[in-house]
């Protein structure tokens, strides 16, 4: 199930937002503290953003730019402002799309639609790849351990992925951020660190400690 986030401080349209997120099966949040967006982002791990421009403290163009540190997640900018001037500046400082408020929900809905098409990979099922009794399906995205479901976001998911491709090779932490952010500028070294970090010890949980192994100055290995 695919996960929005919902940036915007007009609680109604939010709420209506949110009520057509479920009729596409789809979860969402809405951001409560404008002052910690990136903060709920980080926690929340969405699939895809809907931001507003007019934001109190700081506006959807700096929120934008602070995610783009870290994430090529998928940026619908919304908002009542839809001169030229906006719709440029939006893309420019890293949106992908933008719609102009008020919206007919059925644009909306294909506009996250495409984006979604665009960002994850929409490709025949995939085979599961199976290793020391950890199965992942590439086509749904979920690891089972010994017939346990283990949950993974999306960064997790792409990072065992490539290691388990690559069974038996090393990887570096250039494939593996490029893998997952499609790019290796202007992204934190520590952000990829992290997500292994998360994913080792959900694999040290689910019965599998030493899974991924470190190879010092090279990268990692599932061996």
């Amino acid at each position: 199930m695919y996960r929005i986030l919902i940036v915007e401080d007009d609680a109604k349209i939010a709420e209506e937002i949110q009520k057509q997120a479920r009729m596409w099966n789809m979860d969402s949040q809405i951001v409560g503290d404008f002052r910690k967006v990136l903060e709920e982002f980080a926690r929340y791990e969405p699939h895809i953003v809907l931001m507003d421009i007019g934001l109190p403290f700081f506006n959807g163009y700096h929120w934008c730019a602070e995610i783009r540190k870290t994430s090529n997640v998928p940026i619908l900018f919304i908002s009542s402002a839809s001169d030229n001037m906006n719709i440029v500046m939006a893309i420019n400082m890293g949106g992908d799309d933008f719609i102009a408020k008020p919206f007919d929900p059925a644009v909306l809905t294909a506009k996250l639609q495409a984006l979604l098409r665009r960002a994850y990979d929409f490709a025949p099922p995939a085979p599961v790849l199976e290793h020391r009794g950890a199965a992942l399906n590439a086509a749904d995205g979920t690891l089972t351990v010994n017939g346990q479901r283990v949950d993974l976001t999306k960064n997790e998911f792409r990072i065992l992925l490539t290691l388990m491709e690559s069974r038996g090779q090393i990887v570096s932490r250039e494939k593996l951020m490029e893998r997952l952010w499609k790019t290796r500028q202007f992204v934190d070294e520590n952000t990829l660190t992290v997500n292994i970090g998360r994913l080792r010890r959900k694999l040290d949980a689910a019965g599998l400690p030493g899974f991924i192994a470190t190879k010092v100055g090279l990268g990692y290995i599932v061996e």
